[in-house]
């Protein structure tokens, strides 16, 4: 039985610039979800290698150290470009690193998203905070605007030097779930519970997760992605 599973749905969108890929190294196993920012083909290209060379990167090193080094080289190479390194690929994600017997380790940037759901009954626990407007106006305590939340404030490549990195450390118990904003937020806008559709096998999940997205996206609908792994 397959203990992990990804799946996507385009949406609107003319390219599918989200992406995801897993490595293990030494009993080590990196999950990992990047959304491209844009819909072309380079950025479709450029996220699906990032993806793998992070996973890689994280199953050695750790899930920040692995995003660190992922997001330095991006960000060197953007500031060889110079100005014109702004018009460069580039990507928000959210990568897990789980080994037996150890915590889980998240560590992202920008707005993809890490839950754990620690049991079937279980309400899901959010386990990052997005890195954008509308959490920045949230923190001084004042109103986000409704397009607040698509300005991201951190991303592979960015040479801001104030750029946030997250991470965190869980147990590694129950059901990871790595989900990109076109996943989420229809959901959430919407006001309903991701968890009511994460039941089943991990492949059930995600695909039940993403179509349900769509469904509420309207038109516009983004990218959609989750990943799903069964922990332990």
């Amino acid at each position: 039985m397959r203990t992990h599973s990804t799946a996507q749905l385009i949406g609107g969108r003319s390219h599918q610039c989200d992406a995801t890929a897993t490595y293990s190294h030494e009993g080590r196993r990196a999950y990992v979800l990047l959304d491209g920012i844009g819909s072309d083909e380079d950025i479709q290209r450029w996220t699906r290698t990032a993806a793998r060379r992070l996973a890689r990167a994280a199953a050695i090193k750790g899930a920040l150290e692995g995003l660190q080094q992922i997001h330095a080289g991006r960000a060197a190479e953007a500031a060889e470009e110079g100005w014109y390194g702004q018009y460069m690929p580039k990507a928000v994600g959210v990568v897990a690193v789980a080994e037996p017997g150890k915590p889980l380790h998240i560590a992202w940037c920008g707005d993809a998203r890490a839950y754990l759901l620690p049991a079937p009954t279980s309400p899901v626990r959010r386990l990052t905070t997005d890195h954008n407007m509308r959490q920045v106006l949230i923190d001084m305590e004042l109103e986000p605007g409704p397009y607040a939340r698509n300005r991201v404030t951190s991303y592979l490549g960015d040479t801001t030097p104030s750029a946030p990195l997250g991470s965190v450390t869980v147990p590694a118990i129950g059901r990871l779930v790595l989900a990109s904003d076109g996943a989420y937020e229809p959901l959430e806008d919407a006001g309903i519970e991701i968890s009511d559709y994460l039941t089943g096998r991990p492949q059930k999940a995600a695909r039940t997760f993403v179509e349900a997205a769509i469904s509420h996206g309207g038109e516009r609908a983004d990218n959609a992605t989750a990943l799903v792994a069964d922990l332990g």
